[in-house]
């Protein structure tokens, strides 16, 4: 994720304040001055980084906290709601249309910040509040802009609106508009033209598109990896044509990520999603305090929760879930545990929203079940018969000399796993479900 090392830095900032019993001013003072470094180090606007531990050092030097039971804990509470407080404290969507209306959103920002892909995964999420939404291809200008929002909107089963690359944007709005009056459509969503930076051309035609129709919400998309530019880029876009809200793109890469802790508090507007992968599911609402927990290394298994809702066969999910309690799972349950992971975004993904995980705990749990080993797992499975996946105890060493055959690997390679997975039935027994329990979880024999 964006923050992995501003999470290490905090993480060993608060380690030391938890090992002292009593705090002094002294020490309270010191770990803030660590703190700062490490949100200036994320590329946190300096503004904001000046008035964040101000606002934590004028509640941490009090006598309820330097005389309570556990001062430490005490300062990284406050640290906590400081950080929530930061990036807007509430959960902001879409405002959508009352009465009948049409809800439209017109999509801004430039160009390689990822719009036109997260203007199509919007439009899933739309879909999946029960709405109709039709998307409309206004960006006329870059190659095959037109192409990827039908490509991506074919993937979401989302209707596209294209007028082709020779009309004014304008006039795309406006028979998009007729045409969602027509045919049913409750939600319009924009795809505009982007520039490599701000200019004039981009903003008249935006303002254009915003005197001739009726816009009910302008997000602005940014990409987290272009750090403060992100920031004046949102405050640019705000003066000149008005946003209601921002989706950060690339949340999950390698970034310094203080973009998504300067935009709320310079802008004022907030974050409404966060792009967290390629896959045009991995989009996620922007929860502050959620993001404050993943900052902090407290985890964000709600968040974890609700992406296995979305993603896992529940019906699957409550069988294979039986089946582990009794270890009669078999290797096509194996199987099946694998592509449900690979939709919650894989290990990396999963081990990011648990409590107190690092990047180098991470990395090393990565390291024992990488890709490669994942891979070379399914093609184990898929070289037996499908009388072995159901039934492990046919497999003696003459059939695991064909599957290793079949699957181009050392027979070591298949005998580890075989012992693997024999070891996780008896392991998977005895250990609670941790993702089950009713929520849509989903239980992995690795």
């Amino acid at each position: 994720m964006a923050f992995d090392s501003l999470s290490e830095k905090l993480q060993g900032v608060f380690k030391n304040l938890r090992s002292k019993g009593r705090l002094s001013e002294a020490d309270v003072k010191a770990a803030l001055k660590e703190v700062k470094m490490a949100l200036l180090e994320a590329d946190v606007n300096f503004k904001v980084v000046k008035q964040f531990t101000n606002a934590v050092t004028e509640r941490a030097i009090g006598s309820d906290v330097m005389n309570g039971l556990n001062p430490g804990q005490m300062v990284i509470k406050i640290v906590n709601e400081e950080l929530v407080s930061l990036m807007g404290s509430e959960v902001t969507d879409i405002t959508f249309g009352t009465g009948g209306a049409i809800t439209t959103i017109m999509m801004v920002g430039l160009q390689g910040a990822g719009k036109t892909t997260t203007t199509a995964k919007l439009a899933g999420k739309v879909k999946q509040k029960g709405k109709k939404p039709l998307l409309v291809a206004c960006d006329i200008y870059r190659p095959a802009a037109i192409e990827q929002l039908q490509v991506n909107g074919k993937k979401q089963d989302v209707e596209v609106f294209s007028l082709g690359d020779k009309e004014k944007p304008v006039k795309i709005a406006k028979e998009a508009m007729d045409y969602a009056k027509k045919n049913g459509f409750d939600v319009v969503i924009f795809d505009t033209a982007g520039r490599l930076h701000i200019d004039e051309d981009m903003m008249n035609e935006l303002e254009s598109i915003k005197s001739n129709i009726d816009i009910l919400n302008t997000i602005l998309v940014v990409d987290a990896m272009t750090g403060q530019d992100a920031v004046n880029v949102s405050s640019t876009f705000d003066e000149k044509i008005g946003i209601d809200g921002v989706i950060i793109t690339k949340l999950d890469g390698d970034t310094r990520g203080g973009a998504a802790l300067s935009i709320k508090a310079v802008t004022g507007k907030p974050i409404l999603y966060a792009g967290m992968g390629e896959k045009l599911s991995d989009l996620e609402q922007f929860h502050p305090d959620r993001m404050a927990s993943r900052i902090l290394g407290m985890g964000d298994v709600l968040s974890l929760i609700e992406k296995a809702e979305a993603e896992i066969d529940k019906d699957a999910a409550l069988k294979l879930s039986k089946k582990v309690k009794k270890a009669s799972f078999d290797f096509n349950d194996y199987l099946l545990s694998m592509e449900q992971m690979k939709k919650l975004g894989g290990l990396s993904s999963i081990l990011g929203m648990m409590p107190g995980m690092n990047s180098s705990q991470m990395a090393q749990l990565e390291g024992a079940v990488d890709d490669k080993k994942l891979s070379h797992i399914e093609a184990i499975i898929l070289s037996m018969t499908p009388a072995e996946r159901e039934n492990p105890k046919l497999l003696n060493p003459s059939r695991k000399h064909r599957i290793a055959a079949g699957a181009g690997l050392d027979i070591a390679e298949v005998n580890r796993f075989v012992k693997q997975f024999e070891q996780s039935k008896k392991m998977m027994k005895r250990m609670p479900n941790m993702m089950g329990k009713g929520k849509g979880g989903f239980p992995f024999p690795f």
